[in-house]
């Protein structure tokens, strides 16, 4: 009954009609904010400081109630039968795909801030309830992986995504051995690169990572544009994640970055198979730990503008090429269809009767929309690691002496 008191009569959804508000609204409070910012540091530079705190802790709250309310209306949305109707979608896609992920992502959150309390209230039971809540997570983690693979291995049809068997065919084989191959390397990479990171997951790490996570979350719905198969360039909602990596390491930053994928899938999912949804989620978004892979390069401390920058062009073109092979081996349909219509610089960069060719260069052109999010998140990045402020804090956290 609720659901039916946000669509009308012509199903035009609430979420669509406040969306371009919520995002308007939030690009204009944050453009107040720097004008702001800007203005303290020009007339009274000494209250910069507190200002800056102040207004970030409210922007962070801000954030995080619009994210969540944006949440609820598009599971409202995506939930309703009619919905599914409209865009061909088999509704046990919520049953065996959504709930799953939803409910995972609802356990970790919630796990994260239990034992935030637990701490608190009764340290001896922590390594209990540590090793309690993880056995739930992973059993969800598992249980959910085995739905979405049941759902898309009776969905998949002829090997493909279309009724035409010769026609936008998926690659099965190569699906899960570029999978693997990112899953292997990011694992051992990250052994490797973060051998020294020595910070324990204790409670305050975990309760920062769960606001990093619902911040990046929240920003994510503030999207400047979007593209039409998916994808788009939002707010900075890459940031937060990339400081918790820059500043936790590598290897938790890459546990943060496949529960931050997993409530992407949440919000917008365009899942065709079980390897592709890995691919443009869990470990797409992982590759944002790798904002982490120079923490232990000493040589840098004294410059964490260029450190974070460099972090950051290292996470976001790992994390582009999770989507360029999903593209290639999910999605090569769009390529084709972009051959046929001669759509934009594709029709001058594909060569003729080469399909190969054009899946791999229709799939790095689309997803260079990542290297646009990511401009803008270096930026918001070097700005706030230009404040003194905001370097003590970073310092409080990861104990480097940043100049």
């Amino acid at each position: 009954m609720f659901n039916n008191l946000l669509l009308s009569s012509e199903k035009t959804y609430f979420s669509d009609t406040f969306e371009p508000f919520a995002i308007w609204g939030t690009v204009t409070i944050f453009g107040a904010i720097v004008v702001a910012l800007i203005l303290a540091f020009i007339i009274k530079r000494e209250i910069f400081a507190s200002l800056l705190k102040k207004l970030l802790f409210s922007f962070i709250i801000y954030a995080l109630a619009l994210g969540i309310f944006l949440l609820v209306l598009e599971i409202l949305k995506k939930y309703d039968s009619d919905y599914l109707d409209e865009n061909w979608v088999n509704k046990d896609i919520i049953t065996k795909v959504f709930l799953p992920l939803l409910i995972t992502a609802i356990i970790s959150l919630c796990s994260a801030i239990t034992l935030f309390i637990v701490s608190k209230k009764a340290p001896n039971k922590t390594r209990v309830f540590s090793l309690v809540s993880g056995l739930v997570i992973l059993i969800s983690v598992v249980v959910s992986a085995v739905l979405i693979y049941t759902f898309y291995a009776d969905n998949i049809v002829g090997d493909g995504y279309y009724t035409d068997e010769n026609y936008g065919n998926l690659n099965n084989i190569a699906l899960y051995l570029s999978t693997a191959l990112l899953v292997g390397v990011s694992i051992a990479l990250a052994l490797l690169l973060g051998k020294s990171d020595d910070k324990p997951f204790d409670t305050k790490c975990i309760a920062i990572a769960g606001v990093c996570v619902s911040l990046s979350f929240a920003l994510s719905y503030i999207k400047l544009f979007e593209l039409p198969y998916g994808g788009s360039i939002t707010l900075f909602s890459m940031l937060p994640v990339m400081l918790f990596s820059y500043i936790y390491g590598i290897k938790k930053g890459l546990i943060v970055g496949v529960l931050y994928g997993i409530l992407q899938a949440i919000q917008d999912p365009f899942i065709v198979h079980p390897a592709q949804f890995l691919l443009d989620y869990p470990v797409a978004f992982a590759m944002l730990g790798y904002a982490g892979s120079i923490k232990n390069v000493n040589s840098l401390n004294s410059k964490p503008r260029l450190k974070f920058t460099l972090s950051a062009i290292i996470a976001g073109f790992l994390r582009w090429i999770s989507h360029v092979f999903s593209g290639v081996f999910a999605f090569g349909a769009y390529a084709l269809d972009a051959v046929g219509k001669s759509e934009g610089i594709f029709s001058v960069l594909a060569p003729a009767n080469n399909p190969t060719a054009n899946f791999w260069i229709y799939s790095t052109v689309y997803n260079t929309y990542v290297f646009i999010d990511l401009i803008l998140v270096i930026v918001a990045g070097v700005l706030l690691f230009s404040s003194k402020a905001f370097r003590k804090e970073v310092d409080k956290l990861n104990g480097e002496k940043l100049k």
